[in-house]
């Protein structure tokens, strides 16, 4: 199976820089480039970011780790995929998710009071549609669309990758999605993760290919900082910090080790702390390029 590197920028990385990052990986041979959507950040939005990076590039693969899709209408996120996919054929990888990772940002995404998970379904269902069928009506819970038509239709047909780290999530990515991009999860959690996934799909009567499990994955430069361990913390009080994040690169080595293992194969890696982008970029292609076969 082809395993793969790709790298997240990290929540301070601002657009000034942005051109210089993209022509860097794309001089290098890295494979992917990740945008986040953290709308009260710095970081650029994810479809302009990708739109930017596919018009600059001719190899370089672009990814959202993850989007929200909940509170956004299928039908025209379908047409920015197919957008982008006519632009750059096969080097477009949407991840979606349920909700923002910060609170603060969640009331962006509207959506009737308790009903985001089967929102997210629905949304799901909707935006496949789109991607793949022609003048067909849908009529669910949450959108109405007549005489769909998305055009030009992605060929081959876009996965769609979904993010989550619960059972519901991998009972979903089972049953709609064509693979994962998880987060925040051990080597271990991430291969029972990965087996759920599978379970799921086949009581579905689905087949996820083995290749599309992945993980999100931050790297330290020496000491990890306070605050990033505090960050740690909030999201996972359960688990020393040091489980989920690498504080050096020989740490992140033999836990890339672990979860390929445990049958991941892409993995997005970005900063963790005040590191410098540009040494970031000059190391991941030095240490992980000779990893990808």
């Amino acid at each position: 199976m082809k395993i793969r590197f790709g790298v997240g920028l990290g929540a301070d990385s601002g657009p000034e820089h942005l051109a210089e990052v993209v022509d860097q990986l794309e001089s290098a041979g890295v494979d992917s480039l990740w945008f986040s959507e953290l709308v009260y950040s710095h970081l650029v939005d994810p479809f302009v970011g990708m739109a930017f990076t596919l018009a600059r590039t001719t190899r370089l693969k672009v990814g959202t780790s993850v989007a929200v899709l909940p509170g956004r209408h299928p039908v025209l996120v379908a047409k920015q995929l197919a957008s982008l996919w006519a632009v750059a054929p096969k080097r477009v990888l949407p991840v979606f998710g349920l909700r923002s990772a910060l609170p603060v940002e969640r009331d962006l995404f509207v959506v009737p009071d308790g009903k985001r998970a089967a929102v997210f379904d629905e949304s799901l269902k909707l935006l496949r549609i789109a991607l793949r069928e022609d003048h067909v009506d849908f009529s669910g819970d949450y959108f109405t669309a007549r005489g769909i038509q998305v055009l030009p239709k992605p060929t081959p047909p876009l996965d769609l990758w979904i993010g989550g780290a619960t059972p519901a999530a991998f009972r979903r990515i089972g049953t709609l999605g064509d693979g994962w991009l998880g987060s925040f999860l051990t080597p271990a959690e991430a291969g029972q993760a990965r087996l759920s996934i599978i379970a799921a799909a086949q009581t579905a009567g689905r087949e996820i290919e083995p290749d599309h499990y992945g993980i999100n994955l931050a790297v330290g430069d020496g000491d990890l900082p306070a605050p990033v361990l505090a960050a740690i913390r909030k999201r996972r009080p359960d688990l020393d910090p040091a489980a989920l994040v690498a504080a050096d690169w020989q740490t992140l080595h033999r836990r890339l080790d672990d979860y390929i293992e445990a049958g991941l194969t892409k993995f997005v890696i970005r900063p963790a702390g005040d590191v410098k982008l540009t040494d970031f970029l000059e190391r991941f292609v030095t240490e992980l390029l000779p990893r990808q076969h």
